[in-house]
């Protein structure tokens, strides 16, 4: 049973808002092909309707298939998937499938059909690519308009993320370079200011 529950969009772009290395999914228009690469840049860019950016280099197999299908899905793995982050974030998927190779499973967004993961990832958003022709050949960076989320109820609920040490393996990962990474630690509230 899935501990996933739909994320209100209104607090989707929490998901992403504190910059957690995503691995990034695509398939082609007609589902025939997949990839899956991870993408340390990510961001919420407008809050309604929530839109998010993601530096996905314009040369790559992932671009591609984006290009070809209009959507991508943006999946926030755990510290139990840092191993399989780095491998599918350091090979190409133009001549393998790596959701195969890395055994890697995934379902069919309700929205988009684009692959999700929620084995080894804390929460996942469905996006509909924001078509920017003047700039989608010149820049990395695609937009993405949010049109379904959910996450690890056990990690994020009521909008906010809950991280503390009985849930450290759904702790988001921040990639740091050269395959280290850092977890999300836990939460420390401000006070108010007088």
């Amino acid at each position: 049973m899935s501990s996933f529950l739909p994320v209100d969009l209104a607090h989707a772009s929490r998901l992403i808002n504190h910059g957690p290395t995503v691995l990034v999914t695509s398939c082609s228009a007609d589902g025939s092909q997949r990839n899956i690469m991870a993408a340390a840049w990510s961001m919420p860019v407008e809050i309604s309707p929530p839109r998010i950016a993601v530096v996905i280099d314009k040369h790559t197999y992932t671009r591609e298939l984006i290009h070809a299908s209009g959507s991508f899905g943006i999946c926030i793995p755990g510290v139990v998937s840092t191993d399989f982050t780095y491998a599918v974030g350091s090979s190409s998927g133009r001549d393998t499938d790596k959701f195969k190779k890395y055994g890697i499973v995934s379902l069919p967004g309700k929205e988009l059909g684009v692959p999700l993961l929620e084995q080894g990832c804390v929460a996942w958003l469905e996006c509909r690519l924001i078509p920017e022709p003047h700039t989608q050949d010149a820049y990395d960076t695609c937009f993405g308009e949010v049109v379904a989320a959910a996450a690890d109820s056990r990690v994020f609920a009521q909008g906010k993320w809950m991280f503390g040490p009985e849930n450290e393996d759904l702790h988001t990962i921040h990639h740091l370079g050269r395959g280290n990474f850092v977890r999300a630690g836990a939460i420390i509230r401000a006070r108010q200011p007088e």
